[in-house]
């Protein structure tokens, strides 16, 4: 009976390894999978002409235009705008304020790399309009 046992597990082993041979590679080199206890994600609609206050994220925030059209701006920078499918970092502490476009609602996704939000002041009709 023994024997028996032993003869099967060689025999799964074999047939899994073999089945582990026809897998093909998923990566070139090495790759890990990290801890991402830090990283947080969200989904924030927008309705037209909509957005945050002045802020920054201490290790920085992606964001992503999953529907619609963004308009984001970094302080001392020019207003960008966005669309469907579009991205924009913001670094570590760097102030910036993000939204929907004037006449078009926004879905976004934002992901945060942990650390707080600083929020300052409200964005001013002329700063959303880059004047």
């Amino acid at each position: 009976m023994t024997r028996i046992a032993v003869l099967l597990g060689l025999g799964l082993l074999l047939v899994g390894s073999s089945y582990a041979q026809q897998t093909p590679p998923l990566f070139t080199g090495k790759s890990a999978v990290m801890d991402g206890k830090d990283l947080s994600a969200a989904r924030r609609s927008f309705e037209p002409g909509a957005r945050t206050y002045w802020h920054s994220h201490d290790h920085g925030q992606l964001l992503l235009v999953e529907d619609g059209r963004m308009r984001t701006q970094k302080k001392g920078g020019p207003v960008k705008e966005l669309g469907k499918g579009e991205s924009d970092y913001a670094g570590p502490n760097v102030v910036h304020w993000h939204g929907a476009v004037p006449g078009q609602a926004l879905v976004q996704i934002n992901v945060g790399f942990g650390g707080e939000t600083k929020w300052m002041a409200e964005v001013t009709d002329a700063e959303y309009n880059g004047r």
